[in-house]
């Protein structure tokens, strides 16, 4: 895939396709048309703040998957009954029962299955589940998206870790893609390259604080009314640079 800015953005509920969307994207295309006797799982792993989430929802819209944000204190009930939520069909009288729907419903709808904070599904018996629904479904394309060392914690199940096609990596955001964000948080304001070269630094390429930065520019071009923020107006802004402050002392 090339992504060196010349491919078409466009929007989807208001989620700007940057590379990691893309990423994910060709990523479940490949799951889903792999050669036959060809494992259908696949891994996307990143750091937070990399936008994982953000590429698992638009192509949640892109692709008609069903999509899952798992949580931490779910149980293997509250799991597959998420999965049918999403699926929007009904659940079975246990979660033997309700394996069996989704594997049946995975096959006649072909849509990907997309399971995101999947590090916290790192546990015998949840991964025994997941084992059971690839199964139930025949292969179908199920996408486990979670933090950076995802796949090193995987490797505990073996029978989930041989059944990965891929493993893909979320990437770092770069100068394009804060071109990008920007036109869709502040269009409104013209920014230089210096500022967005600044925006990227301090925000250590983490597309979560690329967000927030722009929003401290917007405040700045508010309070400050401008619509264009050049160089010299860097040193004025708040920026957000995803360290902790430090400890006050005592007053008096």
């Amino acid at each position: 895939m090339m992504l060196d800015g010349t491919e078409k953005i466009s929007l989807v509920k208001n989620v700007a396709p940057l590379r990691n969307v893309m990423l994910l994207g060709a990523l479940i295309r490949a799951v889903a048309s792999r050669d036959e006797g060809m494992p259908g799982m696949a891994c996307f792993h990143g750091f937070s703040g990399y936008g994982k989430t953000q590429a698992a929802l638009y192509n949640t819209q892109a692709t008609n998957a069903c999509w899952v944000e798992v949580k931490s204190c779910w149980t293997r009930k509250t799991l597959v009954e998420k999965i049918c939520l999403g699926l929007r069909i009904p659940s079975g009288r246990n979660v033997a029962e309700t394996v069996e729907i989704i594997g049946e419903e995975l096959v006649k709808s072909g849509k990907p299955l997309l399971l995101d904070e999947a590090h916290i599904l790192c546990t015998d018996s949840m991964m025994k589940l997941v084992h059971d629904i690839y199964e139930s479904s025949h292969g179908a394309s199920i996408i486990l998206i979670g933090e950076e060392l995802l796949p090193q914690m995987l490797t505990k199940w073996e029978r989930i870790h041989n059944r990965m096609l891929d493993w893909v990596p979320a990437q770092p955001a770069d100068l394009r893609e804060v071109g990008v964000l920007a036109g869709l948080k502040c269009p409104e304001l013209s920014l230089s390259k210096e500022v967005l070269h600044h925006v990227l630094t301090v925000s250590q390429a983490v597309a979560r604080r690329i967000v927030s930065n722009l929003a401290k520019v917007k405040d700045y071009a508010r309070d400050e009314g401008k619509t264009d923020i050049e160089a010299k107006d860097i040193s004025s802004i708040r920026w957000m640079a995803g360290t902790a402050p430090s400890p006050r002392g005592l007053l008096g």
